[in-house]
């Protein structure tokens, strides 16, 4: 079968930056299907260009983004991809079926407009909830756009074949948008056991990221943006200094609108023991997690991000350490469930100092939580097991002859 794949933001694991198609793709090649995945990207001389990736043909179009951009230029970047991408899917041979994975939720546009032209089915994956996560970001103000955008991602999932959501969250917020509870299937961000997995411990990393090599290390690496929540940690790292507690580093690494306003803070407050460092491969942050004794998961104070499925969160399950979480919903159930974490306040930075210290004074509670951590990724979230579900439903759902599944 000939399968299109759209996704503005797709990576490789040689790049920084959540690689979930790269691994859908993959198990979908080793069933015998053909992918070819349409993607953005910067720093591309020509404004298209195709390249074979471990198999997967990849077609970039010149559309940089990133979340350090303002508004008016990431919207640019997003109509940019919408209108290349576009151009692409109507000139390509027919394809058996096409997914898109959003956001942006300008993804949605070229499979609406295929199917003007072809019966060709599709699959729409939400990997968060848009438009309500800019509505409630307070990134999407206008009351016409915002009901132009709702309709917009109504039309979306009622001409969609199948729907792909990351969360039981996401996949409430779908239905209720009008879409049948069948029509949706949740396939949750994906721990990678082979990527991140507990070692002894590589003491070079202590030198190059300046870490003291005794100390609890708390980490956090993923978007430096307004909606991971940040913040809290930072101000728990300026708490830890006024209390002159010197054995506990704080890790920041990635990229985003925050970064720079962070930078400013460590420098300005001489906060020595918080560590500031850009976006790393892989393979990086996989050493990096691994000298570290607990990681932070966190998010603005919004309902919605409660529905969000954190790739970090999922690599700190396969490195085996425990997980300090700062909002409500399924992610903290699974961590309570599991025994594998802790909760803090979303906003209070002393019940997160408060909770980073207890943690470093019961090494045994954090060694078994770890171990809980590794044992949740082996046997329920490793890409394994959920390219296999995505796959499944690619096959079963979306590439057989048409019934009605949903939309009320």
């Amino acid at each position: 079968m000939k399968i299109l794949y759209l996704h503005q933001y797709f990576k490789t694991p040689q790049e920084p930056g959540g690689t979930r198609s790269y691994w859908i793709s993959r198990e979908l090649l080793s069933r015998g299907h053909e992918i070819t995945l349409i993607a953005g990207r910067q720093n591309r001389e020509k404004n298209r260009e195709v390249r074979i990736i471990d198999g997967i043909k990849v077609v970039y179009f010149k559309a940089p983004y990133d979340n350090a951009m303002g508004m008016t230029r990431r919207i640019i970047a997003f109509l940019k991809f919408m209108f290349w991408s576009t151009w692409e899917l109507l000139n390509q041979k027919k394809a058996d079926l096409v997914i898109a994975t959003s956001p942006p939720l300008s993804v949605g546009f070229p499979v609406l407009i295929l199917s003007l032209f072809s019966k060709t089915p599709f699959l729409f994956e939400v990997r968060d909830l848009w438009p309500e996560v800019l509505v409630q970001m307070g990134s999407l103000k206008n009351p016409i756009l915002r009901k132009m955008a709702y309709a917009f991602e109504r039309q979306i999932y009622k001409k969609a074949r199948h729907v792909v959501a990351l969360s039981p969250g996401m996949k409430e917020g779908i239905v209720t948008a009008g879409v049948a509870p069948q029509k949706v299937s949740v396939i949750s961000n994906m721990a990678k056991i082979d990527k991140f997995w507990p070692r002894e411990k590589n003491t070079s990393i202590f030198e190059r990221f300046k870490l003291n090599p005794t100390s609890f290390k708390v980490i956090y690496f993923g978007t430096l943006g307004y909606a991971n929540g940040l913040d809290n940690f930072v101000n728990a790292a300026k708490l830890a200094k006024l209390k002159n507690i010197e054995d506990i580093d704080f890790v920041l690494i990635g990229n985003g609108a925050m970064k720079t306003r962070y930078e400013e803070v460590k420098n300005k407050e001489e906060i020595n023991h918080l560590m500031i460092h850009d976006t790393l491969p892989m393979d990086e942050i996989s050493e990096l997690v691994n000298v570290c004794d607990v990681s932070y998961v966190g998010f603005s104070h919004v309902p919605v991000l409660k529905t969000n499925s954190s790739n970090k969160f999922f690599d700190t399950l396969s490195a085996g350490k425990p997980i300090i979480i700062n909002y409500d919903g399924w992610m903290k159930d699974i961590i309570e469930k599991g025994e594998c974490g802790i909760a803090v306040h979303p906003t209070d930075p002393n019940d997160l100092l408060k909770g980073i210290i207890s943690l470093k004074e019961n090494p045994e509670i954090v060694k078994k939580m770890g171990q809980n951590a590794r044992l949740l990724a082996e046997t329920q979230y490793d890409k394994s097991i959920l390219c296999r579900k995505f796959a499944d439903v690619v096959e079963t759902i979306c590439l057989t002859p048409f019934k009605e599944n949903g939309i009320d």
